[in-house]
């Protein structure tokens, strides 16, 4: 029988790697790697095309052979960074009276500045609703178009509640050969004038992506492969192509995005702190509760209404080259080895090291004259990294994939120890240093944020440059760190396995029954038409209790996902698991089980702490202050009214409780509400469709203040 193969492409600041997976085994059949074509007429698109035909070429995979190919991106990252977009124009419409001097208001948007000295210019026309007729239409964007504007931004006042406004006005503008997005696309949101930025955001990059996507789309199709071109969003799940023309703007922050999918599939924890390492930047975000945390993007301070993962992405990598001066390395980053066009000294042959001079220099026009090149005899220039400090100070081991020449970048690093007249391992500790100092702010802001409990606070680190930092760190801060097999690669594993994804966000005081379940519905049909199968769809609420806002999530497999292929573990495996996440040297207590979770549990000062396994040995829950009970379908509802008062946290103006957990089959929800009713409602729309003789795992645990 002919192998099922899947192809995950990542994009990185300095190389684009490809993956290829058995479909139905999940074993890595092949890797590929190139330079990311940052520098190419087609862009980093190129780079994309290159690594899926290298990685087939290389590990003999026929093109009928794979079932399935996505690929994160920067595209539309790079294209705002250096402003590579489009004069928008924006056509508002709206009722007359208040209401229309208010979306006139709303959708008359300045220039918006990109950060960069780039900014995307916006045009704007108001039609008042009662004249909006295609000949008015028409007339507007033929003035659009003679201020150069490229592409349309239909918004209209209450479009989320009535699409068809801003149908006819994309409409004309399709028969006149322009694009168009439609604000009530981005989002179902109120709020006219964050959602009609938002859309024009989308718009300025649509041409570039169009063209992008389809360049790539072209290319796979000629070497052979005719499945859908999947496209990883910033929020951690996938699209296909056609809904990427769409909305661009959901693919921005992919990479980091591939990376931490990558890291949920290969490490068995549902809590910590992702650590992603490349060549040019490191990304760092927040696992909690067996997702990565996310929140809407900010875009040079512009407040939009795409969400992607809360992830900082910081100037300082593997790569990173060093600023010193007479006092000692003064900075790491942001400028990084690949871009300065210069090789680490810890990858160069020692042969090649003769005579090694420094050189303080600027990279690129416009960079301080401070950074470190090493000049050698043959006139060839090399550069000193945190990789090569950390090759130097034996945090690279063989094994790692930032493994290098020790002795290589000992030399290379002398002449610079004896300019600040220390050693060449001072110089490396104080690399290090420096490089740690940029991090830990941004993870003790995060623990903050999300309240991260200290026994959550491991770093997951992923790829190709993370032994260079992560181990550095985390004996700076005092954490626990893991690194998965294949980190080199994790976002590209993370792309191959990752699911179809969308969501729904929406405003209803009050929800009922119906109307969570007309969300529900909406987000299901919005993942089948990016590509998922409709009988693997799953959705998931959550209420904020402030807001009334409802965020339905869906994500469902491709019609080639890969079964499951890790064997079950035993309970005693199950138990060493929760043992070393506990972190405890006695022996641990099982509090329950089900045909597919195991609970353990050990007392603390704060009180129970518990760890839920499920029958692969992935942690899913990973709470302290807890309370497990086993029950049926027939019986939860009691026993949840129980733990809702039992459990509640009296403070001195509010009262705060628990969020629950529940595990019916091999399905785990997880609920979290101030309002007892409301609560119930969630869990009877996800549970009645089950049988009633089903066992039910219930964990509360209560969120400190």
């Amino acid at each position: 029988m002919q192998r099922k193969v899947r192809i995950g492409i990542d994009v990185g600041g300095t190389h684009t790697k490809a993956v290829a997976i058995n479909n139905d085994t999940q074993e890595i059949i092949g890797k590929s790697s190139v330079k990311t074509t940052h520098d190419s007429q087609q862009g980093v698109a190129e780079g994309v095309v290159a690594s899926f035909i290298k990685c087939l070429n290389e590990n003999h995979i026929q093109p009928a052979e794979v079932v399935f190919v996505a690929h994160s991106t920067t595209q539309a990252t790079n294209a705002l960074l250096e402003g590579d977009v489009a004069k928008v124009g924006i056509i508002s419409t709206a009722k007359n009276g208040v209401e229309g001097l208010l979306a006139k208001w709303q959708t008359s948007l300045k220039d918006i500045d990109l950060g960069t000295g780039r900014s995307i210019h916006v045009a704007t026309r108001f039609i008042p609703l009662k004249q909006l007729t295609d000949q008015q239409i028409e007339q507007a964007i033929q003035e659009l178009q003679q201020e150069q504007v490229e592409v349309i931004v239909a918004s209209a006042a209450f479009g989320v509640d009535d699409l068809q406004t801003e149908e006819k006005i994309a409409e004309v503008a399709k028969r006149q050969g322009v694009d168009v997005t439609l604000a009530s696309e981005m989002t179902k949101l109120y709020g006219l004038s964050r959602r009609t930025r938002t859309a024009t955001i989308n718009a300025s990059i649509l041409p570039t992506m169009l063209e992008t996507a389809t360049s790539t789309e072209r290319s796979v199709r000629q070497a052979g492969v005719d499945v859908p071109l999947m496209i990883m969003r910033g929020d951690g799940g996938l699209m296909d192509v056609v809904e990427m023309k769409k909305r661009p703007v959901l693919t921005m922050l992919s990479g980091p995005a591939a990376s931490v999918m990558g890291s949920l599939m290969y490490l068995r924890t549902s809590n910590g702190i992702y650590f992603e390492v490349g060549g040019t930047s490191t990304n760092l975000g927040v696992i909690k509760n067996g997702r990565p945390v996310i929140d809407y993007s900010e875009i040079s301070g512009h407040k939009t209404y795409v969400n992607s993962l809360d992830v900082r992405v910081l100037g300082v990598a593997g790569g990173s080259m060093i600023r010193v001066n007479k006092k000692g390395v003064s900075d790491v980053g942001p400028r990084s080895a690949h871009i300065a066009g210069l090789e680490y000294s810890v990858y160069t042959p020692e042969d090649e090291i003769v005579d090694p001079q420094l050189e303080l220099y600027a990279p690129k026009e416009g960079d301080p004259a401070d950074y470190v090149a090493i000049r050698l005899a043959s006139g060839k220039r090399v550069t000193i990294t945190n990789s090569c400090a950390a090759n130097v100070l034996g945090y690279v081991t063989e094994e790692d994939f930032s493994y290098g020449n020790v002795s290589s970048a000992r030399k290379a690093m002398q002449p610079l120890a004896d300019y600040l007249q220390t050693t060449v391992e001072d110089v490396a500790r104080q690399i290090l240093d420096q490089a740690v100092q940029k991090i830990e702010p941004v993870i003790h802001s995060f623990a903050r944020k999300y309240q991260l409990e200290p026994n959550q606070m491991t770093l997951v680190g992923v790829g190709g440059g993370v032994s260079s930092l992560i181990k550095h760190a985390a004996k700076k801060l005092s954490l626990n760190y893991k690194i998965p097999e294949n980190a080199e690669v994790i976002s590209s594993i993370g792309v191959a396995l990752s699911v179809v994804q969308d969501v729904v966000e929406r405003i209803v005081p009050n929800p009922t029954k119906a109307d969570i379940a007309a969300i529900k519905q909406e987000a299901a049909t919005l993942a089948i038409e990016s590509g998922a199968t409709a009988d693997s769809i799953e959705v998931h609420i959550e209420i904020d209790p402030q807001t009334q806002k409802i965020t339905a999530r869906a994500s469902g497999a491709t019609a080639a996902q890969a079964v499951e292929h890790r064997n079950e573990i035993t309970f005693e495996e199950a138990q060493e698991i929760a043992k070393a996440d506990l972190q405890v040297s006695e022996e641990i207590q099982p509090l329950a089980q089900s045909e597919h979770f195991y609970v353990f549990g050990a007392k603390s000062k704060a009180g129970d702490r518990v760890r839920l396994v499920d029958h692969r040995g992935f942690i899913r829950v990973q709470r302290d202050h807890a309370v497990v009970v086993k029950t049926t379908i027939q019986s939860y509802s009691e026993q949840i009214s129980l733990l809702w008062e039992s459990m509640a946290n009296y403070q001195s103006d509010l009262v705060i409780r628990p969020d629950f957990y529940l595990c019916v089959g091999p399905r785990l929800f997880d609920f979290a509400s101030t309002d007892y009713a409301q609560l119930m409602m969630l869990i009877d729309i996800e549970l009645s469709q089950l049988i009633g003789t089903e066992e039910v795992l219930i964990i509360a645990a209560n969120r400190m203040s």
